[in-house]
């Protein structure tokens, strides 16, 4: 069978080009073509008119795109999370250098410290007769543009008001710091990075120093395709998981790596893509590097969808009226991200039932919504197989 996937130039294209550059997909029984895009608009567009069977998406999309927000209804589906976290705020050297400056002396590594200073340079630029700051984000349906505002609003700036965010297709975002059209933008790996290698910018913040864990990219399927050709879902979903899986291994890092830096994947330096699977950001000119295990997690348990995380940016774009708050939407959110497929898929793998989200080989299916009697079923068993 062969499968269309479009891709944006993104570590968190990991798994997507993993599969069908390493083999994964093949030894499903698919033939994985996979389409470099540019903006998260085209690749919204080219997934809903069936350009794409398949696509690497923004997780607030597949709700944005499923309840009909800013384009036409088109229910999709999470059938695995591609990536969670991996995404950084960079300042233009001219602006991290205002802002240290009223930081008061202290650690601007510190998001609330250094989101007070934000709001005091913006004060003093308004006083000044300054223009507004410029931020980048990807897309309004993003968390990139949460995870400014989240930052801003906690030390009192306005993002709709005291700076302007501005939609920035990731491959333009490093040009955007050095034309000076951007002070500042928030984008994943390896744009960050390659503002920092250039010279254009370093980064403030990684992303999990605002929220700690969250979905970033998923791989989204039209949720009618995904039923009408539930075995090439299957295969498909299965061939992501295994890909995962091996790009998650540290002694693949390297291979992985190399593979993505390739031309016509993400064509940059593999070194940058390296630092990125590992954790280990540059964060200026200096050479500082900036270490965290949880700036990017690709693969299990992070592939598998999760429900409560959708719901977390549901709740953002209530509070930033892109929608309003429903408690029939909010169960179209859970089922959007529900595992099923994801489930489903490891179970074809194992043969064992994932749909408890456990999959033990063999006892009762696990409820955590009756631990004791989950206990006392494996009791009996133990008890059963003892005497036979």
């Amino acid at each position: 069978m062969r499968i269309r996937a479009g891709f944006i130039p993104l570590v968190d294209a990991a798994a997507l080009v993993a599969a069908a550059d390493r083999g994964f997909a093949s030894e499903e029984g698919i033939t994985l073509d996979l389409v470099r895009e540019v903006s998260w608009s085209n690749m919204r567009d080219r997934l809903n008119f069936g350009h794409f069977d398949a696509a690497h998406l923004l997780a607030p999309m597949v709700i944005a795109g499923t309840l009909g927000i800013d384009s036409p209804p088109v229910p999709l589906s999470a059938a695995i999370v591609l990536g969670q976290n991996g995404n950084s705020i960079v300042l233009a050297e001219d602006v991290h250098a205002a802002l240290q400056a009223h930081a008061g002396g202290g650690d601007l590594a510190d998001p609330a410290l250094s989101g007070v200073a934000l709001r005091r340079l913006l004060a003093a630029r308004r006083a000044a007769g300054g223009e507004p700051l410029h931020f980048g984000m990807t897309f309004p349906f993003s968390n990139h543009n949460y995870l400014l505002r989240y930052w801003m609003a906690a030390a009192g700036v306005d993002p709709d008001e005291d700076v302007r965010l501005v939609v920035t297709p990731p491959p333009y975002m490093v040009d955007g710091l050095r034309s000076g059209r951007l002070h500042g933008f928030c984008a994943g790996s390896p744009w960050p990075a390659l503002a920092v290698e250039e010279g254009a910018g370093r980064i403030l913040h990684l992303g999990t120093d605002i929220i700690a864990v969250l979905p970033e990219k998923v791989l989204a399927l039209r949720t009618d395709w995904a039923a009408q050709n539930p075995e090439a879902t299957t295969a498909l979903t299965r061939a992501l998981i295994r890909a995962a899986t091996w790009c998650s291994m540290p002694q693949n890092r390297v291979d992985l790596a190399q593979m993505l830096a390739a031309p016509g994947r993400l064509d940059v330096p593999a070194e940058i893509v390296l630092r990125a699977l590992e954790g280990r950001l540059r964060v200026d000119g200096s050479g500082r590097l900036r270490e965290n295990a949880r700036y990017l997690t690709i693969g299990p348990p992070a592939s598998r969808p999760d429900p409560d995380g959708a719901l977390w940016m549901y709740a953002q774009m209530a509070r930033w009226k892109q929608l309003a708050l429903s408690g029939r939407d909010e169960e179209t959110v859970r089922g959007c991200f529900s595992p099923r497929l994801h489930d489903a898929a490891v179970a074809s793998m194992s043969g064992a039932d994932a749909g408890d989200g456990v999959g033990a080989f063999m006892g009762p299916r696990f409820d955590p919504n009756d631990l004791g009697g989950y206990l006392a079923e494996l009791t009996a068993q133990s008890a059963v197989m003892h005497k036979s």
